[in-house]
This record gives structure tokens, C-alpha cells and sequence, in this order.
């Protein structure tokens, strides 16, 4: 006890201070004003340490910064919305987005494929190219014909906009119906299949390793026919699927639209991982060249299909209950009215913001904390990282490990923005400032610490919550009658200040290691 004291001294004295800093917080406010606040400040650092955890364990394990990861989380918020709120585009996307994506499920195989074919060196320069081109006009002449149930960002009555408002009054506006006209079923959908396996295949050409030392299995295969099922299915029962997610309630409906966001965003984290990112692992300039351009590019992407003005995404009936019996006294009244919002310490607390959002970042922790201490995956995660090639020698193929702690973390991401998108709205720059936020959470706690993730981003959130509220009631200065109110541009600027403070005093952070 005493050694770890002598040891970790700094760190304590550290958190004592911030301990003391709070308890005087409490004393400045009343006991509902605090508790509010309290809860707020791990709302905000809850869904920071969903951002801020993705980065870290991608950063810590990996040793990729993804600058894209803002954007990734801003994507999660837009694609858990189409699905609360257009299911009917959402069942029209699973089809061409399933065949798309399938080709690139057979990565492995194609080393394999590519270290058989004779060509001269000038045409193995030419083909990756040649393919890449094939793949890109195929799917600019089939996508534009496929049939898609779309909004228009150009008419508002048709717009992102509309329909998030009547979704939130409880009313889904009638979206129009798509159909093949242009061209027949089965060409869109072999074109869509046969433009994935090209430029797949092709962009495989381009890594400078054409062997493979892992034999082909039908395990190798199985990605590509889950996705080419998915297409499928997608494809025959789509009025059927339609309709069966039109007719759940609210509530299930939310559960799909987070599980599909946070899917997607896994999925979009290992094609980036495996077709932009693991070619660029002895460049880390290079790495924060593309991710940062990618960061560029998804912005402007969903500028393109959302359009650029703001809009809510609708809580689920489970959170948002009014009427007789709210706000609820109790949790037993608010399991029985559902009420949007809760009394505590005679203060009213919102159910999805202040409870709801900090129990999943809760459960998130504790998750990936037993994942990577507790299974052997973890155990394969940490020595893949410690040393590859005796991990490989093992027969453990690490490539594919890696690619899903990329997809982890940016599945994290994406939850964070389905979840913050009842609570913050949708916005283009929402990943920005929440990127910003992880950053600096993780500069706190600690950059590759997963635990120092979750205490820097509570402190930020904390620190930026309790700024707001003292910006309402005001600071008296001691020995005077100033009442000091806190602008709104020294919220970011205290968090900021916080890091600079816990750099000087601790480089590492507070839970960080020497490396």
C-alpha cells in the first residue's frame, strides 16, 4: 500500500483535487441544481467515452490514428435515423449494399487467386487499374437505374427535415414506391455482384503481398455468402420486410436502427482497415493523410443524401411518455407511464439523456474491459500486437484480428451517434465537435489507456456541464459582490484548459503508461 503510494502519488493528489473541486461545486448550488448536473455531465461523457473508446483501442492496439472517426460517428447518427425513421429506404439500400460489399468478404481468397496468375510486369501495373475502372462503371450506369425510395433534400416537403418532424409528432408522412423501370432485376443485381468481385479483386492487386501463407477453407467463404443471403432476402421480401418494420413499435424499431448502425459502422471500419489502412501501417503519415481526407469526404457525402440542415431524430415511446402520471415520482411509475422524464431529489431528470445514455456507456465499458482481459480473443488482440510474427506462427491469422479491432472501434463510434442523436440532434458537424471532446478526454486519461477513455471522458463531460450551469446561476467571487457567469465559449475552452493542467503535471495522462 505504501509502495503503490510512493509510486502513484502524483495521480491521487490529482484526483483528490478534482474530488475537492466537485464537492465545492455542490456546495455553490442547490441539491436538485447538483444532482442534474451531475447526471447531464455523464450523459455528455458517456457518449464521449463511446468516440474516445473506439479511438483508443484502435490507436492502443493498432497504432492507426483515424482522423475519420468524428465523421464515422456523425454516419452512425445518419444511418440509425434512415432506419427509425425511412425503414422503407433503409430495406431498398440492404439489397444493393449487401452485394456491393460482399466482394470485398473474400480478401482472403484473393491473394491466393492472384499468386496463380502469369502476367508480365508491365500488365500487373495495368490490371488493378483496368479492374478498378471496370467496377466503377458498372456501378455508375446500375446504380443510378436501381430502384430506391428516396427523399428530396430539394423539396422540403420531401425533405430530411419534414420527416423527422412528423415522425416526432407521431405521423410517418407516405413515401413514394421504387420499382425496376430502366433496367430488368436480374441484371441490376449480377451487375451490382459481378462490379463488387471486379473492383475488390482489383484493389487486392494493389498491396504489395500476393502470397498468402493461409490455405483456402470454406471458412474463407462464408462472409461473402452471409452477405449474398442478406442481398437475397433484401431482394424477394422486400415489400414483406417493408411492411413488418412499418408495423413495430417505436421501441423495437429503435433497437434495429442501433443495431444496424452499429453494424454498419463495424463494417465500414473493416473495409477501411483492410483495403485503405493496412497497406499504410509503416506510414503513419500517410495513414493520417488518408484517414483526414476520408473525414473530407463522408462530411460532404452525407451533405449530399441528408443535405445540410439540422433534424431530430425521434425518441422511442419507451422514453418519451406524457401526459397523466408524468413526470414520474418513481421508477416504478415511469416502467408504468413510460414518462420522457423522472423526478429525483425533486428535480426533473430526463429518462434517455441522463439515465438511459449513462447506463449503455456503463455496460460498453465493462464489455470491452472483459473482451479484451477475459477471452482469448483478447489475449490474441494483445499478443498480435506485442509480437505478429509468433502469433502468426501460431496459425493465427492476425491481419484478420486486427481488421476487427478496427471494426470495433468504429462500431463503437456509431453507436455513440445512434444513441446521441434523440439527445443532440443531427447535424454536419456533430462528429467534428465530439471528435474534439474524445480527444481531449483521452489526452486526460490517458491516450492508449482503455479505462483512462471512460475517466477523462467523464471528467470532461463534468467539467463542461457544471461550467453551463454556474454560466445560469453565476460564481460569487470571494470578499466582493461580483457574480462571475461563465460565457458560453469557455465551456470548450475549461476542458482545454483541463488537459494543459493534466499534461504538465502528469504528460501521460492520468492512467497513462511510460511507453
Amino acid at each position: 500500500m505504501v509502495s503503490y503510494f510512493r509510486k502513484n502519488y502524483i495521480l491521487l493528489i490529482t484526483l483528490s483535487v478534482f474530488v475537492a473541486l466537485f464537492s465545492a461545486a455542490a456546495q455553490g448550488m442547490s441539491q436538485q441544481d447538483f444532482i442534474i448536473t451531475l447526471l447531464r455531465g455523464l450523459a455528455v461523457g458517456s457518449i464521449t467515452f463511446l468516440v474516445a473508446s473506439g479511438f483508443s483501442l484502435i490507436f492502443g492496439l493498432l497504432d492507426v490514428l483515424n482522423l475519420a472517426h468524428g465523421t464515422l460517428f456523425m454516419i452512425g447518427a445518419y444511418i440509425g435515423w434512415t432506419v427509425f425513421v425511412r425503414p422503407d429506404t433503409f430495406v431498398d439500400l440492404l439489397t444493393p449494399l449487401a452485394l456491393i460489399v460482399s466482394g470485398f468478404a473474400l480478401r482472403d481468397v484473393y491473394p491466393l487467386l492472384a499468386s496463380r496468375i502469369r502476367l508480365g510486369l508491365r500488365m500487373k501495373r495495368i490490371l488493378p487499374w483496368a479492374l478498378a475502372l471496370v467496377s466503377v462503371l458498372i456501378l455508375g450506369w446500375i446504380l443510378p437505374r436501381y430502384p430506391i425510395a428516396y427523399w428530396d433534400t430539394g423539396n422540403f416537403a420531401q425533405s430530411p427535415v419534414t420527416y423527422a418532424f412528423m415522425a416526432s409528432q407521431g405521423t410517418r408522412l407516405p413515401a413514394p414506391l421504387a420499382a425496376f423501370t430502366e433496367i430488368s432485376p436480374a441484371l441490376g443485381l449480377i451487375g451490382l455482384l459481378l462490379a463488387s468481385l471486379v473492383g475488390a479483386f482489383g484493389l487486392s492487386l494493389f498491396a504489395s503481398e500476393t502470397q498468402s501463407t493461409f490455405r483456402m477453407t470454406w471458412k474463407n467463404f462464408i462472409g461473402f455468402a452471409i452477405l449474398l443471403v442478406i442481398g437475397l432476402v433484401g431482394f424477394i421480401f422486400n415489400n414483406a420486410l417493408t411492411a413488418f418494420l412499418l408495423g413495430l413499435s417505436s421501441n423495437w424499431l429503435f433497437l434495429v436502427a442501433v443495431i444496424v448502425a452499429m453494424l454498419s459502422g463495424a463494417g465500414l471500419g473493416a473495409l477501411m482497415e483492410s483495403i485503405l489502412i493496412r497497406p499504410l501501417y509503416s506510414r503513419p503519415i500517410y495513414q493520417l493523410m488518408l484517414t483526414l481526407g476520408l473525414s473530407a469526404i463522408g462530411i460532404e457525402m452525407v451533405r449530399a443524401v441528408w443535405g445540410r440542415p439540422e433534424f431530430v431524430m425521434p425518441k422511442p415511446v419507451f422514453f418519451d411518455g406524457t401526459g397523466a402520471g408524468c413526470p414520474a415520482t418513481s421508477f416504478a411509475d415511469w416502467w408504468a407511464n413510460n414518462c420522457s422524464t423522472i423526478l429525483l431529489f425533486e428535480g426533473r431528470v430526463r429518462v434517455y439523456n441522463e439515465i438511459f445514455i449513462p447506463l449503455v456507456g456503463l455496460v460498453v465499458l465493462v464489455s470491452i474491459w472483459i473482451l479484451l482481459q477475459r477471452t482469448r480473443l483478447g489475449m490474441i488482440i494483445r499478443a498480435g500486437v506485442q509480437d505478429r510474427e509468433m502469433v502468426e506462427a501460431l496459425g493465427i491469422n492476425v491481419r484478420r484480428v486486427f481488421t476487427m479491432v478496427f471494426a470495433l472501434g468504429v462500431g463503437l463510434a456509431a453507436l455513440g451517434g445512434v444513441l446521441a442523436a434523440p439527445s443532440m440532434g443531427l447535424s454536419n458537424v456533430m462528429g467534428e465537435s465530439l471528435f474534439l471532446n474524445a480527444l481531449i478526454a483521452l489526452a486526460i486519461g490517458g491516450l492508449t489507456n482503455y479505462p483512462g477513455a471512460a475517466l477523462g471522458s467523464v471528467l470532461v463531460g463534468l467539467i463542461q456541464q457544471f461550467i453551463i450551469k454556474y454560466g445560469q446561476i453565476g460564481i460569487p467571487i470571494p470578499f466582493t459582490e461580483i457574480i462571475f457567469k461563465p460565457t458560453p465559449p469557455l465551456v470548450p475552452a475549461s476542458t482545454v484548459l483541463l488537459m494543459v493542467i493534466i499534461l504538465l503535471i502528469l504528460p501521460n495522462g492520468l492512467l497513462g503508461k511510460k511507453e
